[in-house]
């Protein structure tokens, strides 16, 4: 007697990779037209699919929107605690994750998605939950390099929260500034200013952070 087992594993997989294909196409389609401007029948068209076979697997745009954000946001976590796991002092735990934040150029699509995000967020919701639940993360882990270099002694700081806090915010406003506005805001400059208030925040001089090299942001 043979078990249905291996054909609902397989249907189950099938439907998984679908529904990553569909995330996948709904992330580029979003970054072209913008997360307001997109539509169901523009991510049909993208996948050469039937609008039907989206919402077989997603209710409605909200719930795809929702699912591919979060699907971002849940990677570039993942990322992110595997940069602050990787060896080294807590000063250059510090810089890597600064070097993570920023991005990679003005073109950096996952910081274009997130600038968009928060304009959208700002009415919707479902977009708003994902947001603070990323700043939530990046804050926590960020409080955590920061209060285990304090327990090495190589930071001083008697609220890593707070800290950590602070430097979220500043990077998030900086990198608007750099996104938004050419001026005369380099990645250099924009890492300079990070560097520098981090180092503060701790308790260093910057000079403690080497040149690094650029990690692509967000």
């Amino acid at each position: 007697m043979h078990s249905g087992g291996g054909a609902r594993s397989s249907r189950a997989d099938q439907a998984d990779q679908r529904r990553a294909e569909l995330l996948d196409a709904t992330r580029r389609v979003v970054l072209e037209r913008g997360l307001a401007s997109t539509r169901v029948a523009d991510i049909a068209k993208a996948t050469n699919v039937s609008g039907g076979l989206i919402h077989y697997h997603f209710a409605t745009k909200d719930d795809l929107i929702t699912e591919m954000l979060r699907s971002t946001s849940d990677s570039e976590i993942q990322r992110l605690r595997e940069i602050v796991a990787e060896p080294g002092t807590a000063v250059e735990r510090l810089d890597r994750v600064l070097l993570f934040y920023i991005p990679a150029s003005r073109s950096d699509q996952s910081w274009i998605l997130w600038l968009d995000a928060w304009a959208v967020g700002v009415r919707e919701p479902h977009v708003r939950t994902i947001l603070l639940e990323l700043e939530g993360a990046w804050i926590e882990i960020l409080g955590e390099v920061i209060t285990e270099g304090v327990a090495t002694g190589e930071f001083v700081c008697d609220d890593p929260q707070g800290s950590a806090e602070r430097i979220d915010g500043m990077l998030d406003g900086l990198v608007v500034r750099y996104t938004l506005h050419a001026g005369n805001m380099s990645r250099t400059r924009l890492l300079h200013h990070a560097r520098v208030a981090a180092a503060r925040e701790v308790g260093l001089d910057p000079a403690v952070f080497s040149a690094g090299s650029p990690v692509s942001g967000r």
